[in-house]
């Protein structure tokens, strides 16, 4: 079998690549027929002399998926379970229940329910769990439990949940899902600065960002509000035509380079613009990655359009699935992005590691200057730098924990039932309520997870199997109760910024992410900012250097 596999497979494949002149190719390309020959021996010897029945197909998926681990988190394996995600994540449509789940610690859970999609319609809400699919327990169940959740449109499936600890059931009418690349647009009060939410860039994006552009103005928008805060990116493309709205025709947006010379190329705008006129401000904060840096790396570089928030996640890499055999992929990093003005904003260097296998981060001091078109001044190394830059933008480490381990979420969830009938009223989230909402931490046991927590409990863990815990238990719950006084102190100095994060997750479990996005228009300071910035013209222009 393995004389065969080689002879069919690894030689004509060795041989065809000595077509291809250069040493250099022909050495690569023998090392990479060598190691496929290693692990294909080692694969096969493993699974047919191990003790116990194995899995070839799950060892396989995760030996593949941990080896692209040591590259960068972006290049990734899909099976075909993953790939029907991926189609998801790009098209935007999908037949399912409509909501946003999650898997933490074995237990499936309801995030967001889409309004008026059948999660919804079921009476599903956010913190629900889901403990049976149909006549699958969850308990025990270990494989990807969402994917018992799709099906065909009008699909019935009957689900068993737990809400505030009570036993529950109801049943899912399945049914075409479309998640919008812009779920929110509107004129703000002055009825003459219009704002669009852009959440992801999927095939819809520029179409969708289009039609609210168009729409906005023609009901009076004179200016424009692009919010591209919390998000991760997506097509590439549909960056490029994003900012083909505001800019010319035939202009660059980003070029890409690689080692590989098909994937050098210089993306440029195709089509006749929207308004090349009118003001653009562009939000976005750490969360906004990908996509959303070439859309405003471009625009800045551009001098188009003023970037107000927090400095953006700085990925700077691009990625394209192939096709490999059987219905799988893999979406490999093939390139890095450049803005315009030359600059490559990658934060992380994932050829470079620390003690703990993560990737360092540039430091400031390597950034590089780079110029405008007008001859504004701008810097790589590090996501882009906002023209405007907001302390309001960013979040501070403890509000990352509470939001990455659940507290406000799970805060929230307890909030919503015993306050059943708030409806469209706006939270007053007062002092005495964040005292109650520490209560519940304390409850709760709940575990920040800071870098320094999590230091320590390591310390521990070692100090057990090196068996001399015992002679360091006193100091160990010092120095842990004296971080957790750390962390206190450290919720009370960010407690209005924790308060807007509670205040958000409370309007969006009565009002749906619409309702938020409402209250936004009224109250957010970033747009508010951004506002007041583009009906000063003096000073929007004096930025832009116009």
């Amino acid at each position: 079998m393995l004389r065969q596999f080689k002879r069919r497979y690894i030689i004509p494949v060795v041989a065809g690549g000595f077509l291809f002149v250069g040493a250099s190719f022909r050495d690569d390309f023998f090392e990479i027929a060598k190691q496929i020959e290693i692990f294909t021996t080692l694969f096969k010897t493993v699974n047919q002399n191990y003790v116990d029945e194995t899995n070839p197909a799950d060892l396989m998926d995760k030996a593949i998926k941990n080896m692209l681990l040591d590259l960068d988190p972006y290049t990734v394996y899909f099976n075909e379970q993953d790939v029907a995600k991926f189609k998801i994540n790009s098209t935007g449509e999908y037949t399912g229940i409509g909501a946003y789940i999650s898997r933490r610690e074995g237990r499936l859970i309801i995030r967001e329910p889409y309004k008026n999609f059948p999660a919804d319609k079921a009476g599903l809400k956010a913190g629900d769990e889901i403990v049976q699919i149909g006549d699958v327990n969850l308990v025990d169940f270990k494989d990807d439990a969402a994917q018992l959740l799709k099906g065909s449109k009008n699909s019935k499936i009957d689900i068993q949940y737990k809400r505030q600890g009570k036993l529950m059931k109801t049943q899912i009418v399945l049914d075409e899902v479309e998640i919008k690349a812009v779920p929110f647009y509107a004129l703000l009060a002055d009825k003459t600065t219009g704002y669009i939410v852009l959440s992801q860039f999927n095939a819809k994006a520029s179409a969708e960002t289009k039609d609210a552009l168009e729409k906005l103005k023609s009901q009076g928008a004179t200016r424009i509000i692009l919010d591209l805060r919390g998000n991760p990116g997506g097509l590439l493309h549909e960056a490029v035509n994003i900012c083909n709205l505001f800019v010319p025709q035939n202009e660059v947006i980003v070029t890409t380079k690689s080692k590989i010379e098909k994937h050098n190329n210089s993306y440029k705008t195709q089509k006749q613009p929207v308004d090349l006129t009118i003001p653009l401000a562009v939000l976005v904060d750490g969360k906004s990655a990908s996509a959303s840096e070439i859309v405003a790396g471009a625009l800045q570089d551009l001098d188009r359009a003023v970037i107000v928030g927090a400095r953006s996640f700085g990925k700077g890499l691009v990625q394209r699935p192939l096709d490999l055999t059987y219905g799988t992929q893999v979406k490999v990093t093939i390139s890095r992005y450049y803005t315009p003005s030359g600059r490559c904003i990658q934060a992380l260097d994932y050829s470079k590691k620390d003690k703990n296998g993560k990737a360092i981060r540039t430091d400031a001091s390597q950034y590089n200057a780079f110029k405008t078109r007008k001859g504004r001044t701008v810097y790589d190394g590090g996501g882009i730098q906002p023209d405007i830059e907001l302390a309001e933008a960013k979040t501070s480490t403890i509000s990352d924990a509470l939001l990455k381990n659940d507290g406000i979420f799970n805060y929230v969830t307890q909030y919503y039932y015993k306050n059943p009938n708030l409806g469209t009223t706006i939270p007053t989230f007062s002092d005495t309520d964040f005292t109650e909402f520490k209560a519940f931490l304390k409850k709760e046991k709940f575990e920040f997870d800071t870098e320094t927590e999590l230091a320590l409990k390591n310390t521990l863990a070692t100090a057990k199997k090196e068996k001399i815990e015992e002679s360091i238990t006193a100091e160990y719950q010092q120095l842990l109760a004296a971080v957790q006084r750390s962390e206190e102190k450290e919720l009370d100095k960010n407690k209005s910024e924790i308060k807007k994060l509670i205040v958000d997750e409370i309007i969006k479990r009565y009002q749906y992410k619409e309702g938020l996005y409402q209250y936004y228009t009224k109250s957010n300071i970033e747009i508010t900012k951004a506002q007041a910035l583009l009906n000063n013209q003096s000073e929007y222009n004096k930025i832009l250097k116009n």
